[in-house]
């Protein structure tokens, strides 16, 4: 019995051994999760019989480091939950290794080629919440949209001198006609650039009017501005639209966003001047987001929402069945998968840029090595003692 008892102290150690060579060599993957033996002991009508490994259980507790690498498509789960990925043959599998790439049909895939799964967007850029697909980015060039409306916030000054226009009537060319201007890119249905300038005219206390041209055309309509003795705009009290001619392009209507216009002692200044319009871009790269939602960068400085990542969680993670490394597939044990976007619930949050290490801490496995080497060795000593024993018997008889 003790050289049996023995044999299963050294076959358990040594395939305990083999865990912790496991671990130690994947020191530096991307996403692994180290492992632990766990034993049982053995026993046969209530005697002794042993040590078995029953398993080798791994620690989704711990997160490995988060790693820079610069990447936009590399990403990192801080927190608990997976990334669900799709095969060729349609099965999931869920993994914490973050390194996506785009493949020649500009799907969001890992290394080997399995497909990142999110929401998608429709036609119009809506996200496609509640139905999880292949993640596919669309490369096409980003169409020119004609501007629609222009948002402007600016403080004109208070104690600005008052134009008398009778004797000095409006004119661009003259700057003695006008107190202040401001210039506004605006772009038509083709994405040609034009300069819409405004031109603020005082004409008594709390009074000014607004005159407008159009790519250096003076325009005939003239708005009329007054504000209350706190600085607050009073009329107009709607937003004002200009109708803009541009050659060889679609009319423009243009709703320009006054209503925050003040008036104080302060000097003239233009906080925010932008129109909602741009010219036609080309697509020069991605960036995710915490949230998991991927943008498509444009080289006219645009973003467009390509869809959103939705990440895994489960009761039970030790239960998951390993497929390789990196990847496990949903069991009985592991429960169903609970979807969700990262941040949300229990699921950690994304960060692009990096990847997430092994959780291996190399100096405890070391210390494991000896360990077990030093338990090898002592089981070795039980049979060797035992084989000793049978001799000294033996010689006996």
């Amino acid at each position: 019995m003790s050289f049996n008892i023995g044999l299963s102290g050294l076959r358990s150690v040594n395939q305990e051994l083999g865990v912790i060579s496991n671990n130690i060599a994947n020191v530096n993957t991307a996403g692994f999760k180290s492992s632990r033996a766990e034993f049982a002991a053995l026993y046969s009508g209530g005697q002794a019989g042993g040590v078995e490994m029953t398993n080798a259980s791994q620690n989704f507790d711990r997160n490995g480091d988060v790693t820079s690498t610069g990447r936009a498509l590399d990403l990192a789960i801080s927190g608990s939950g997976f990334f669900v990925l799709k095969g060729a043959d349609g099965q999931e599998s869920y993994t914490r290794a973050g390194m996506f790439q785009r493949d020649a049909n500009n799907y969001l895939v890992t290394p080997s080629g399995d497909r990142l799964q999110g929401y998608n967007v429709n036609d119009d850029g809506t996200l496609q919440s509640g139905v999880v697909g292949d993640l596919q980015v669309n490369s096409a060039n980003l169409p020119a949209k004609a501007s629609t409306e222009l948002d402007f916030n600016a403080n004109l000054k208070a104690d600005a001198a008052a134009i008398d226009t009778a004797e000095n009537p409006f004119s661009p060319s003259d700057a003695s006609s006008f107190n202040f201007s401001q210039s506004s890119k605006v772009y038509d249905s083709l994405g040609v650039e034009h300069t819409l300038t405004q031109y603020f005219v005082k004409t008594g206390d709390n009074e000014w009017e607004v005159h407008a041209s159009f790519d250096g055309e003076e325009m005939d309509s003239v708005m009329a501005m007054t504000f209350n003795t706190d600085g607050s705009m009073a009329t107009p009290t709607s937003n004002p639209v200009l109708n803009l001619s541009p050659s060889g392009a679609d009319p423009i209507e243009l709703t320009v966003n006054v209503t925050r216009v003040t008036q104080y002692a302060s000097d003239f200044n233009v906080s925010r001047n932008q129109s909602d319009g741009y010219t036609s871009g080309e697509m020069t790269g991605l960036s995710v987001d915490t949230d998991g939602c991927v943008y498509a960068q444009y080289t006219n400085g645009q973003t467009l929402l390509q869809g959103q990542v939705v990440m895994a969680g489960f009761t039970n993670p030790n239960g998951l069945l390993q497929t390789d490394g990196t990847t496990w597939q949903q069991s009985f044990s592991s429960g169903q998968p609970v979807i969700g976007v990262p941040g949300s619930g229990a699921l950690g949050s994304l960060t692009a840029g990096a990847y997430e290490s092994s959780n291996v801490d190399l100096t405890g496995e070391l210390v494991n090595l000896m360990t077990a080497q030093r338990n090898y060795q002592a089981n070795a000593k039980t049979i060797s003692a035992a084989n000793q024993m049978s001799q000294v018997l033996f010689n006996t008889l």
